[in-house]
C-alpha cells in the first residue's frame, strides 16, 4: 500500500497521507520519499494549479512515530551524532521539499495535527479544518524539540507568544482555537471538508497560473527578505507577468465582461 495516495480532478492534485495504521506518521523513510516525489512530480507539471494535502482515516498526521522512538530504530537510531544526519537526510527533506513547491498547497486538516504532523500543515500555504480537528506542537511533551523546523514555521503562522505558548506548552489548540489564531481560515463540518478544501482549491486555479505560482513564491519570499529586496524581485516577476499570455487574457477578459480562459502561458 502506498504510503501517499496521489489523485487528480482537472487541474488540482490531492496527496493524502495513507498510513492510518500509524495516525499517517510521516517518520519513516517512505513516506519521506513519497512526500518529496509528490513535490518534485508537481513542479515539473505546469498544468497542476492547487495541492490539497489531507489525511486518511480519523487523524490528519500524528508526526513522529512514538513507537519507533521506544524501539529506536529508524530515524530514532543511533548515537547523537547519528540522529543528527538523520534528521538531516530524512524528515528534513519534508520541509525543505514543501518550501520549493511551485504551486498552492492547502491542507484540509480531517483530525489531530501533532508534533512533525503539525508542522506539516503549517508548511502548507492554507489551511482548512474540520471540528474533531486539533493541533500541537507537542515535542516538549517526550522531551523532544521540533526537529523538523516547527520552531521556523510556528511563529509565522501564530506569531511569537503564540507561538511560544504552543511550543513549550505542548498542549492542544482545538479547531475553534486554531480558526481565532489563524492557523485555519475555515471550520467546516467533517463530511464538508474535502469539498470545502475543493471549493477553495477551484477559486484559486481559476486565475492565471503563472501569476498564482509567482504570487507564492513572493510571500513565501517576504518572510525572509528585506523590503527592498522584495521590491526588486516583485519588479522582476512583474515585468515577466506583463509578458505572457494569460495577462492579455485577463485584461480582454475583465474588459469584455467575461470569465477568462488562462493556459498557463
Amino acid at each position: 500500500m502506498s504510503p501517499l495516495l496521489i489523485t487528480r480532478d482537472d487541474d488540482v492534485v490531492t496527496w493524502t497521507l495513507n498510513q492510518p495504521q500509524t495516525r499517517n506518521a510521516i517518520s519513516d523513510e517512505a513516506m519521506i520519499d513519497a512526500l518529496v516525489a509528490a513535490v518534485e512530480a508537481v513542479n515539473r507539471d505546469p498544468s497542476v494549479r492547487v495541492v490539497i494535502l489531507t489525511g486518511a482515516g480519523s487523524a490528519f498526521s500524528a508526526g513522529g512515530n512514538v513507537k519507533d522512538m521506544a524501539a529506536r530504530t529508524g530515524l530514532f537510531a543511533g548515537a547523537a551524532h547519528e540522529q543528527r544526519t538523520g534528521y538531516r537526510l530524512a524528515i528534513q527533506r519534508i520541509p525543505r521539499a514543501m518550501d520549493t513547491l511551485e504551486v498552492p498547497v492547502i491542507a484540509a486538516v480531517n483530525g489531530p495535527a501533532v508534533g512533525a504532523g503539525c508542522d506539516l500543515a503549517l508548511m502548507c500555504d492554507l489551511r482548512i479544518a474540520s471540528p474533531s480537528a486539533f493541533f500541537a506542537e507537542s515535542f516538549v511533551k517526550l522531551g523532544l524539540i521540533p526537529g523538523d523546523g516547527g520552531a521556523w514555521f510556528l511563529p509565522r503562522v501564530v506569531g511569537a507568544a503564540r507561538a511560544a505558548e504552543m511550543a513549550l506548552t505542548g498542549d492542544r489548540v482545538d479547531a475553534a482555537t486554531a480558526l481565532e489564531w489563524g492557523i485555519v481560515s475555515q471550520v467546516v463540518p467533517e463530511d464538508g471538508l474535502a469539498d470545502a478544501a475543493r471549493r477553495l482549491a477551484d477559486r484559486i486555479a481559476v486565475n492565471p497560473p503563472v501569476a498564482v505560482r509567482m504570487t507564492k513564491k513572493l510571500l513565501r519570499e517576504s518572510s525572509r527578505q528585506s523590503l527592498d529586496q522584495l521590491l526588486e524581485l516583485s519588479a522582476a516577476m512583474q515585468g515577466i507577468a506583463h509578458q505572457t499570455e494569460d495577462h492579455h487574457e485577463a485584461v480582454a477578459a475583465f474588459l469584455d465582461k467575461r470569465p477568462g480562459r488562462y493556459r498557463g502561458r
